[in-house]
């Protein structure tokens, strides 16, 4: 049996991870402000979840989908974006701004996954 690898407990687990490396991205954004010619980080990996979350399989006699399960998260360079006059292209407020979403969005999938173990805990305690 299979508790804690449901395909809701994979997708927070992921989304997790993808949020913890977006906030580290955006910290060595923030922390790179005034180093010469750096270049803003940026993470994409929204996109990615969703497309797996689409081919997930919920029957085993479904065709078997061959991409990565685990969640892709990828780090890139951001393009565009004003150069400061140090040559890099960190705007602080779009970080800031980034981040305090990141964070709530983090929060989000926090609470979701307490309640899925509470559910469980529930569950395994017999409803008390």
């Amino acid at each position: 049996m299979h508790l804690f690898t449901g395909p809701v407990i994979k997708s927070l687990e992921t989304a997790l991870n993808g949020s913890a490396a977006k906030q580290k991205a955006i910290s060595d954004n923030i922390a790179n402000a005034d180093t010469p010619h750096y270049k803003a980080k940026t993470v994409s990996f929204g996109k990615e979840l969703e497309t797996q979350l689409k081919a997930y399989r919920t029957n085993s006699r479904h065709i078997e989908f061959s991409g990565n399960r685990q969640g892709t998260v990828k780090v890139m360079d951001r393009s565009g974006g004003d150069m400061n006059h140090n040559g890099n292209n960190v705007d602080m407020d779009l970080e800031m701004s980034e981040m305090a979403k990141n964070q709530l969005y983090f929060q989000a999938l926090t609470q979701r996954i307490n309640g899925k173990f509470n559910s469980l805990q529930m569950v395994i305690k017999g409803g008390k």
